[in-house]
């Protein structure tokens, strides 16, 4: 009898949750932080310095943190990001500024103001200004100038009257930045433009506390001068070690570019396991949908900043999500085709691939968190989203499909109809013959995976070898991230040409011959100097560069000190990673499958290096998190194999001959490829979207994780179980035969007498 309330309690859930997905939608997209790179602005990472060489503490930078917040406040940028980094640096992270070389300014500035006389002794300084009382105003001319109030009349009264005191040399000289040893005023004003702001004669003592700064000011320069000393001086010295800036018209086209990739693999996939996997390809489309609103809900409420790599992860996400289905859907066919009823197939197939799911989740999860603690800038918000997308795929994708599909199964609709999940009934046998799944024929039983590992491994071994050849005569083409220097793109309207382009970098003494042109249209154009150029050749350049083109530049730039960490930072997050996926799959498995595992994995990473070596193709931070994704996502494919394997023994109990082993390995691959070439086919999916429709500035990093899933796709079907199987046939042959995983169990748990 069929349960139409079961049916109906699915509509009126999935009504509700779209109801509510459609309400608060729009909302939630408009309350999400967007990066930099989506919006246009710029980061910054300052190494902090003292004045005097003292060691810079903890209160110094939480000063110097206030200080900039201060400053930030008067640009009027919504939720800057400002974090100090180690013992002695800054970054800060400004999305949506309009006027970047101003931020810029005004952010490094030291802005120590001091009042002086023509021998340069000091008079007055910072200290004795009331914080936030400079102000913009005009003189009776109307020209531009800036009013101070100072803390004390009294001490500007006996200041007055010693510089009058000194006549003819009368001038109170008012210096931004005084450096002592390099500023004189003797020689600044024969200058036709001297560093002191202004040196007004003074003939009369005053007895008040506000004075006028007047000199040869544009309005924006009385006003600039008014907010850095409204926001008051630092107290350090901040360097720039590492920066890079977005254009807003950059960030406009990959957000949306971006979104139309991640539109048409999403679809892809929802098509696919619809195509596949019938009725509960609908369910895990609606399931993927709540996969996507929850995301973006938790970025929301944790107030998060939505990067480009970010929206990638979230993308990615789906393919990785839908794995969860996938597996569990293979699990209930194997139920249904040994002759199991709907309901019972579900509740079994279930329960079985939760514990496979899991393991896959984990060292996904393993990866991103190395990424997260390891990670830098963009690579940070993706490892964040990857973070949050696992955990919230693994809530969906097992509990939410559990309970959608279950009640459509609970409502005894699909009842001896089990081409509603893909099965066709002539696959089905007689639950009396007390068939299991494991004895299951599949569509690869011709295919032999272990006859031919030798040819495998000569094939891999020949690879790595080619490789390496290739890795020592063409090496990486490193982006300035892992070395130093300085990375320009520009976007324009119109064709950009080499020889131009390279004409205008020469106009400001920038000579490289590394230029790349690219876009639909050519019109991209991306240079790259080993030069690092400081805060005032950037803003040049973006102003001319600008004019030409009709958009501002995207440039970064990056100091050697920081090249060389980033570098390191990638080798201790590859370290890490590989060392905790040994540990996991040791304890969950054997040791004896950790090192294949991680062999293979190691082997997918190479493989992505020297595709990029020989491509040229340029590795950036991205590039990085490319991989330590692929090491992440890799192994759940081998980890499922594994499982079966373990499966299979548990079942022979017992193995006293090499020819049962391969067996095992050989039935493990056969009855787990169509699973894996789906999970890996689903993010390809995702990948090939964002690849083909998404920003070229994510280009590289699809690319690598696209090189990544077919290398990971060989080394799980050809390498990682074989090499388990010759290490564990070592075994074999020195203790005649191998107790199962179950077995040994047994064993442990008997009482000793």
């Amino acid at each position: 009898m069929i349960k139409r309330s079961r049916i109906l309690s699915f509509f009126l859930i999935v009504i509700l949750l779209g109801s509510l997905i459609g309400v608060t939608s729009k909302d939630i997209l408009n309350n999400i932080k967007l990066g930099l790179d989506l919006q246009g602005g710029f980061e910054v990472l300052y190494e902090v310095k003292t004045e005097d060489g003292q060691k810079v503490t903890q209160d110094i930078l939480n000063s110097t943190v206030q200080s900039l917040d201060r400053r930030i406040n008067v640009l009027g940028v919504n939720e800057p990001s400002i974090q100090i980094e180690g013992d002695n640096r800054i970054r800060v992270q400004l999305a949506g500024v309009t006027d970047q070389n101003e931020a810029r300014e005004i952010l490094s500035t030291e802005a120590k103001l001091s009042f002086r006389d023509v021998n340069d002794e000091l008079m007055m300084d910072g200290s004795d200004l009331v914080e936030g009382g400079a102000k913009q105003s005009f003189d009776e001319n109307g020209q531009p100038n800036v009013s101070i109030e100072l803390k004390d009349a009294n001490k500007f009264k006996e200041v007055t009257e010693k510089i009058v005191a000194m006549a003819p040399n009368n001038q109170l000289v008012i210096w931004l930045d005084y450096e002592e040893g390099v500023h004189s005023f003797q020689e600044e004003v024969t200058k036709e433009d001297p560093a002191f702001l202004s040196a007004p004669n003074v003939s009369q003592v005053f007895n008040t506390n506000t004075v006028t700064i007047e000199g040869n000011f544009t309005l924006d320069e009385a006003q600039t001068l008014a907010n850095l000393l409204s926001s008051g001086s630092l107290p350090v010295e901040l360097n720039e070690v590492f920066s890079t800036s977005v254009g807003a018209q950059f960030g406009e086209q990959a957000l949306q570019k971006t979104v139309v990739g991640g539109i048409v693999g999403i679809g892809a996939i929802f098509l696919f396991m619809i195509a596949f996997y019938r009725f509960p390809g609908i369910i895990a489309s609606i399931t993927l949908t709540i996969y996507l609103f929850i995301t973006l809900l938790i970025f929301d409420w944790l107030n998060a900043v939505m990067t480009l790599p970010g929206i990638a992860a979230l993308i990615l996400g789906v393919g990785m999500a839908v794995d969860a289905n996938i597996i569990t859907y293979e699990r209930i066919k194997e139920e249904i085709k040994v002759g199991r009823s709907i309901k019972s197939a579900f509740q079994v197939g279930g329960k079985n691939s939760l514990a496979t799911i899991f393991d896959a989740n984990l060292t996904t999860l393993l990866a991103a968190g190395v990424l997260f603690v390891y990670g830098q800038s963009s690579v940070k918000g993706f490892a964040t989203t990857l973070i949050i997308s696992i955990l919230v795929s693994f809530i969906t994708s097992v509990y939410g499909t559990r309970l959608l599909l279950g009640l459509w199964v609970n409502s005894n609709l699909f009842n001896k109809k089990p081409g509603w999940f893909g099965v066709k009934k002539s696959e089905i046998k007689d639950i009396a013959e007390n068939y299991d799944t494991l004895d299951l024929p599949s569509k690869f039983d011709k295919f032999d995976f272990v006859k031919q590992r030798k040819k495998f491994y000569i094939f891999s071994a020949l690879t790595v070898i080619a490789g390496i050849v290739v890795l020592s005569i063409f090496r990486l083409n490193l982006s300035i991230d892992f070395s130093n220097g300085t990375r320009i793109e520009q976007l324009s309207e119109q064709q950009i040409t080499t020889s131009e382009f390279q004409e205008q970098l020469e106009s400001f003494q920038i000579n490289t011959d590394d230029i790349v042109i690219s876009g639909e249209d050519n019109n991209i154009a991306v240079a790259r100097t080993t030069d690092v150029l400081s805060q005032d050749e950037i803003a040049e350049v973006k102003a001319q560069f600008n004019e030409v083109y009709g958009a501002e530049p995207n440039i970064s730039t990056v100091s050697p000190t920081v090249g060389k960490e980033i570098a390191r930072n990638a080798l201790i997050a590859l370290g890490i990673a590989s060392i905790g996926i040994i540990l996991y799959v040791t304890i969950r498995f054997e040791i004896k499958m950790a090192i294949p595992a991680i062999i293979a994995l190691l082997h997918d990473a190479f493989f992505i290096i020297v595709v990029f070596s020989l491509t040229r193709l340029e590795a950036d931070l991205t590039f990085i998190a490319a991989v330590l994704t692929i090491i992440g996502y890799s192994i759940n494919d081998t980890i499922v194999t594994f499982d079966r394997i373990r499966e299979n023994m548990v079942k022979k109990r017992k193995i006293k001959e090499f020819a049962e082993l391969k067996e095992i390995v050989n039935k493990s691959l056969r009855q787990t490829l169509g699973r894996s070439v789906n999970t890996i086919l689903t993010v390809i999916f995702a990948v090939l979207g964002l690849l083909f429709f998404g920003s070229e500035a994510i280009r590289n990093f699809n690319i690598a994780l696209l090189i990544g899933l077919i290398a990971g796709t060989y080394s799980s079907i050809f390498l990682a179980a074989q090499l388990w199987l010759d290490w564990k046939g070592k075994e074999l042959k020195q203790k005649g035969v191998l107790i199962t995983f179950k077995e040994k169990k047994k064993e442990t748990d008997e009482p000793q007498v």
